[in-house]
């Protein structure tokens, strides 16, 4: 990942890290040395991601599963960053990590919500495409993990958007939505919803960003636009819009 700058491990059968993570660690507005937490890390991408991009951070992570965890916690060594994960259920985090708290929390949830969709063979991938904690539960886990105006910021499918802002609202403010554009012109298939610990500004909706570049896929290949070829292989920021939160 990253042109290379991020080497991984990841399972032969079951979930294996796409573009998403890579997106979603691009568009944490970390600064070095503060400290950021992912929710369900998995192998450790998007930790992995985060890390390359910005140096110093205190990286932490929360995987339901056993084996994931190994694999982040071999990634983050692979990599050259020092980092800690925890095995656990976010609906009741480990002793440990509940006496903690973060300058941003990050988070890519099940996409999908249990028993809606045809479930995946393999255990572990059904895990990640369609757990059963709800929405509500990883917002929640979120903003009682952040310091008093922290971020916490989320990749989601479009249609599970409304899901997303209910969960935080009262618990979050200055909501941003930045929507993700496959291609110029089609609406998006995933979004970028973050918000602020202690926030009062009002919900501001961006402009999309657009992922590919042309209207249909080409090959030999399929471009990214110059912002999200900067993104996926130098290691550049997804930056939201500027303005006051």
């Amino acid at each position: 990942m990253l042109g290379g700058k991020v080497r991984l491990l990841q399972p032969k059968e079951g979930y294996r890290a796409g573009t998403d993570p890579v997106v979603l660690a691009a568009a944490v507005a970390a600064q070095p040395g503060q400290s950021v937490l992912e929710l369900g890390c998995g192998a450790g991408p998007g930790l992995c991601c985060l890390g390359a991009r910005v140096p110093g951070l205190r990286l932490r992570g929360l995987e339901l599963q056993p084996g994931y965890a190994a694999l982040a916690r071999r990634n983050l060594a692979h990599n050259g960053l020092e980092g800690e994960i925890w095995t656990g259920n976010l609906s009741d985090p480990p002793p440990d990590l509940k006496a903690q708290n973060f300058d941003h929390v990050f988070a890519n949830p099940p996409y999908f919500e249990a028993g809606k969709r045809i479930r995946a063979d393999e255990s572990g991938r059904e895990i990640a495409l369609a757990g059963d904690t709800p929405l509500a539960d990883w917002v929640a886990c979120a903003a009682r993990r952040l310091k008093p105006r922290g971020y916490a910021t989320f990749i989601q499918r479009a249609e599970r958007l409304p899901d997303l802002i209910a969960a935080m609202q009262g618990r979050l403010g200055a909501l941003e939505l930045l929507p993700l554009l496959p291609r110029e012109g089609r609406p998006p298939r995933l979004i970028l919803l973050r918000g602020r610990k202690e926030g009062r500004a009002p919900f501001r909706f961006h402009a999309g960003a657009v992922i590919h570049a042309g209207d249909r896929h080409e090959e030999p290949g399929n471009r990214y636009t110059a912002r999200f070829e900067a993104i996926m292989m130098q290691a550049a920021p997804l930056e939201f819009p500027a303005g006051r939160n």
